[in-house]
């Protein structure tokens, strides 16, 4: 039987290839298929790999690393950090705004819909890429980990000049994974209301994204999303 390749965008399949075909990612289906009997699954299985299909691999200028997509009803929709039209603003992404602000001082948005970074070339992804219903990392270490790890590697060894956002000491263990002479690497603590006081606010990590983009060669990514 003819294993089906995943509905990702076509760059993206071409650089994971392999990846889809290794042991771990079929156990990760199969894990993925029994969760889906038994509990609700988000974010839906259309947006699991949204990261990727709003922003191509040669198309990626920023990358922002999140842990665990959203689990509350209808906020996770496959990109980190961010929540469809209409849904609450989470607390991370409010004082995320907040720090936008102070720093280029852009209106806080509405919405808490981020797709407009995602499609200048911000790849909003987390390392886990589906989660249980209410169950907090309730999909961590069934390989997801391993697929992102790679993501990472391959973004480092094949491009050059991108910014990577590591927020909070998960996200800054992955910097083990990036080739700090070939790309910029900005870290701050983790923007949730339980350390965001202890260095997010002020890190200006925005105009500091467009200063080392223009040094690059690159194209400064426009923030506001009013």
């Amino acid at each position: 039987m003819e294993k089906t390749k995943p509905k990702i965008e076509s760059e993206w399949l071409q650089v994971l290839q392999l990846e889809f075909e290794k042991p771990y990612f079929e156990e990760l289906k199969s894990f993925l298929v029994e969760e889906k009997k038994l509990y609700r699954i988000y974010p839906p299985g259309n947006r699991i790999f949204a990261a990727f299909d709003n922003t191509p691999f040669s198309k990626v200028k920023v990358v922002i690393l999140g842990q665990d997509p959203y689990h509350g009803d209808g906020q996770a929709h496959g990109l980190c950090f961010s929540v469809p039209e209409g849904i609450a603003l989470p607390p991370s992404l409010v004082n995320i705004y907040k720090e936008l602000s102070t720093d280029l001082g852009i209106a806080i948005p509405e919405s808490g819909n981020l797709e407009k970074w995602a499609k200048q070339g911000v790849l909003l992804v987390n390392a886990t890429l589906t989660v249980r219903a209410n169950q907090v990392g309730s999909h961590q270490r069934h390989g997801w980990e391993i697929f992102t790890d790679e993501v990472i590697r391959q973004l480092s060894d094949r491009r050059s000049g991108l910014v990577f956002i590591l927020w909070g000491s998960y996200a800054q263990a992955k910097g083990a994974l990036i080739d700090p002479s070939k790309h910029f690497i900005l870290k701050a603590v983790h923007p949730s209301p339980l350390s965001v006081y202890r260095g997010f606010f002020g890190c200006r990590h925005f105009s500091k994204t467009n200063e080392l983009l223009v040094t690059a060669g690159k194209e400064p990514i426009d923030w506001s999303l009013t």
